[in-house]
């Protein structure tokens, strides 16, 4: 049987899906029918611009397509869907779960919130420095549809203390820390990935163009960034540069492009040979992960002995897009089902909450 308080949680967040709908499609406020009031829609477009002065990273249009990417996934559709294969996720916690989060990405702990929020635990928030404006600003438009967010969320600011469980995203070397401090605790520990492209000799201009959204999204900071390349050999490289000029904009950023003068630089001094169209470099390189403003790439022959190799790293991989992939440009759009590090989230709390 599903209780009043689950109805109550998924319609809580179904209502808050569609007011960011209107944040994003609307510069004014278009009147009460949005759910919200003319202060608060306001305040939320305010938390945009304070959260692209904190962090140069998170510009305004970046910030925008991570609320457009949440306001599709939390329909009543979606999460229905989402949530149909699992039982036991209407019983109501005593238990607390202890979030970590990362700040690569604007609202990137934002899903582990929401599986936590569903599930009825209370959630301590540990928010990352580079991220600490977004969510609890949407914390507080929730509480407008689940006046019992108050009670059950806390955002922290000292040392967390009195919790049952961990979720905590971070590197590899941030990983040995939560093993150390969490590891007693039932836990998701989530480290350092990264996302690749097979291309092949069918890939088409418009996929390849596809693909740069798969690169350029976020400055290529996520985990769903696509960083190294696999090229059938013979393929025309050219090809790719070509596709990629649209997002020519990035020599505007200067965070990014101060990233690029560095690479470069160290590139010409070390003698390394790269390619080079102004704004981001391809480098023949067999490591999964570039730096900000460098795509690595590599030549295969047989597809099959491709795939073996990926099979082997398949742990160090986030997503996988082109050929036997997902649709060139779809990475920066997951789906609630799909979990971070291949770890199903609802199922740990499950097993773990009650």
């Amino acid at each position: 049987m599903i209780t009043n308080n689950f109805v109550r949680r998924k319609a809580a967040l179904v209502q808050l899906g569609s007011s960011m709908k209107s944040f994003i499609d609307h510069e004014d406020w278009p009147g009460y029918e949005i759910g919200v009031e003319k202060e608060i829609f306001k305040a939320f477009h305010q938390s945009i611009e304070l959260a692209s002065v904190k962090n140069p990273w998170f510009t305004s249009q970046m910030i925008q397509n991570a609320i457009a990417v949440w306001a599709q996934q939390l329909s009543e559709e979606n999460i229905n869907q989402w949530l149909n294969k699992y039982n036991d996720l209407d019983k109501l916690s005593s238990k607390t779960a202890l979030i970590i989060c990362a700040g690569n990405l604007p609202l990137v702990g934002w899903h582990d919130f929401i599986c936590c929020y569903l599930l009825g635990a209370k959630v301590l928030l540990k928010l990352s420095k580079s991220d600490d404006v977004l969510i609890p600003e949407l914390i507080k438009i929730l509480t407008l549809f689940d006046a019992d967010v108050e009670n059950s969320i806390q955002v922290l600011e000292e040392k967390p203390m009195n919790y049952d469980l961990v979720i905590a995203t971070g590197s590899n070397n941030t990983n040995r820390y939560f093993d150390y401090y969490f590891g007693k605790y039932p836990h998701i520990f989530r480290k350092n990935r990264t996302s690749i492209a097979v291309i092949d000799d069918h890939t088409s201009t418009s996929d390849l163009e596809n693909l740069a959204n798969d690169v350029f999204s976020y400055f290529g900071l996520g985990c769903r960034s696509v960083t190294k390349l696999y090229i059938k050999k013979g393929f025309e490289i050219d090809k790719i540069f070509n596709a990629f000029y649209a997002h020519k904009e990035m020599m505007n950023h200067v965070k990014y492009m101060n990233n690029y003068d560095y690479n470069k630089s160290i590139y010409l001094l070390e003698e390394i040979p790269f390619l080079d169209n102004g704004f981001v470099m391809l480098k023949e390189d067999d490591q999964l992960h570039s730096p900000v403003s460098v795509l690595n790439y590599e030549y295969y022959e047989q597809l099959d002995e491709l795939n073996e190799k990926l099979t082997i790293i398949d742990n160090e991989i986030q997503c996988r897009v082109g050929l036997n992939g997902l649709p060139f440009g779809s990475a920066q759009n997951p789906s609630l089902s799909d979990y971070a590090d291949g770890i199903d989230t609802i199922q740990f709390l499950i097993d773990n909450l009650n």
